[in-house]
């Protein structure tokens, strides 16, 4: 940076810090319910492509969505792990049946 000027950014007065930090955390919020929807959907296919039972995986996608919107529209992590455990125990009990 330059020597001869002032430095105006924390008095400037289009610096919205809390907006900025608002939109972070939205950000980290959809990216994890995002993530954890994409890993639902990979149980959904080892389930379907790999064990054979579409018929289980259909209800992994099902939940997938499912748990997935909430997490979208309100930011809450709570239906995302709930999908998770859910899809994960019908991942498990194929993989035992298998």
């Amino acid at each position: 940076m330059a020597d001869h000027g002032n430095t105006e950014y924390l008095t400037a007065t289009g610096n919205d810090l809390p907006a900025h930090e608002s939109t972070y955390e939205r950000f980290v919020e959809i990216t994890f319910v995002g993530t954890v929807h994409v890993i639902n959907l990979l149980i959904g296919l080892t389930v379907g492509g790999v064990f054979g039972r579409w018929f289980m995986a259909l209800p992994v996608f099902i939940i997938a969505i499912i748990g997935a919107i909430p997490g979208l529209v309100t930011g809450s992590k709570t239906s995302s792990y709930i999908a998770f455990a859910i899809c994960f125990l019908i991942f498990v009990f194929t993989a035992l049946a298998h």
